[in-house]
């Protein structure tokens, strides 16, 4: 389902409808004008301010701008939502998760209040929904949905966090309170993801269809509603309509992450490693794009690849000094398709399973457990297709094969 970071998860889902926070305004939160006092500088070279790299776009300069205003008093509610959503909003399409320790330090006068303000424990929510802190988040959210059970935010940040979990059934219940709130064509897009994640994207996708031709909808809601489509048609097994949605949302929305990571899985499996390098070799910042690349790479045994994966394995070192664990999925493709340490990927995958249980967490867990010669370590995964109901010919045909090589 679409979200934040590589696991991946508060993606345009997640966030896709509008926070009710008030816009930045200008000299918002600084002192009056009255009151200023002009500044000159004694010399022509004197540093008046310190502005990121990217300050030639827009948000990036509001960002700045509301740093500073925080800077003076913290307190300012409407403030500390709009740069926390934007900082969140930045993780998700940059795919660096430190964006989440600045949204939360947004809201630092807040985090750890029992009761916070409803913006506050929504975004709260988010940012640790976006570090795997899933119950954390359920917390919140079913005390937001208690409390303002009106707010479809709400409701939709729950339906994300219950279908990264496996917990399909609440997850569409989350979807259906939705639905009068938002719209028929969100409710419909938030039951496809679920069905999706539980392994029956065939009926997710004619559903997500029907209601995509009788329902309006902005190009935001269209976008996240074909980005759906395009996942739920390649679980399905239809790649040729897949790469066509795929294609089509990407063009309308290039900054959408999580579809180009989608669509390089794709390309991927369909032994097509020379797009995949087309695809994601502008975005290499996105741990998850650049992870795309050096399987493509390494498929096509370029010289770039031994050096596209050791920076990608600078990149895991890195996030464990951290004390980030949020790319166990994505680590455990490196160490069993690249790095070819089979152990390595097992116990990465099965850490991984015991979180979330997206397919391609039961896929890598699959996988693993094949390649390490232990098929019976996947049985986690066996269990819980079945009880799933799932029909997806991917998943099926790999858990086939994980029971016949099982003692």
């Amino acid at each position: 389902m679409h979200a934040l970071l590589p696991s991946h998860r508060v993606r345009r889902l997640a966030l896709g409808l509008t926070l009710t926070v008030a816009p930045l305004l200008a000299g918002c939160g600084q002192t009056p004008a009255a009151e200023r006092v002009p500044f000159t500088p004694a010399t022509g070279d004197a540093v008046l301010e310190h502005v990121p790299a990217t300050a030639t776009d827009a948000k990036a300069r509001e960002r700045a701008a509301l740093r500073r205003a925080l800077a003076g008093r913290a307190d300012q509610l409407d403030l500390a939502l709009r740069l926390a959503r934007l900082d969140i909003e930045e993780g998700r399409a940059s795919g660096d998760p430190r964006y989440l320790g600045r949204a939360q330090a947004a809201l630092g006068p807040w985090w750890s209040a029992e009761q916070p303000p409803p913006g506050v424990r929504l975004l709260r929510a988010t940012i640790l929904q976006g570090r795997h802190e899933f119950p954390a988040a359920l917390t919140d959210l079913d005390a937001l949905v208690r409390e303002t059970p009106d707010d479809a935010q709400a409701w939709l940040t729950r339906a994300v966090v219950l279908g990264v979990r496996g917990e399909h059934a609440e997850a569409k219940r989350s979807c259906a309170v939705l639905a009068p709130l938002a719209g028929a064509v969100a409710g419909a897009v938030c039951q496809a993801q679920v069905m999706s994640l539980a392994g029956r994207s065939k009926d997710a996708a004619v559903q997500l269809s029907a209601a995509l031709a009788r329902g309006t909808h902005g190009a935001d809601e269209e976008a996240w509603a074909l980005s759906t489509l395009a996942e739920a048609t390649a679980r399905a097994g239809d790649t040729g309509r897949a790469t066509k949605l795929f294609a089509r949302v990407l063009a309308m929305d290039p900054s959408d992450a999580y579809t180009r990571a989608a669509y390089a899985d794709l390309l991927l499996d369909l032994g097509r490693p020379r797009d995949v390098i087309a695809l994601t070799k502008d975005h290499g910042q996105d741990d998850n794009q650049l992870l795309r690349r050096v399987l493509a790479e390494v498929a096509l045994g370029t010289p770039e690849a031994s050096v596209l994966a050791a920076e990608l394995a600078s990149r895991h070192a890195a996030s464990h000094l951290r004390g980030d664990s949020l790319h166990a999925r994505e680590e455990a493709r490196f160490a069993l398709h690249v790095e070819k340490n089979t152990s390595k990927a097992l116990q990465l995958a099965r850490a991984n399973w015991d979180v979330q249980h997206e397919p391609w967490d039961a896929r890598i867990l699959l996988e693993a457990a094949l390649a390490h010669g232990t098929p019976a370590d996947a049985a986690p995964v066996l269990r819980f297709l079945e009880a799933s109901g799932a029909d997806d010919p991917g998943p099926l045909a790999l858990a086939e094969r994980v029971r016949k090589a099982t003692p």
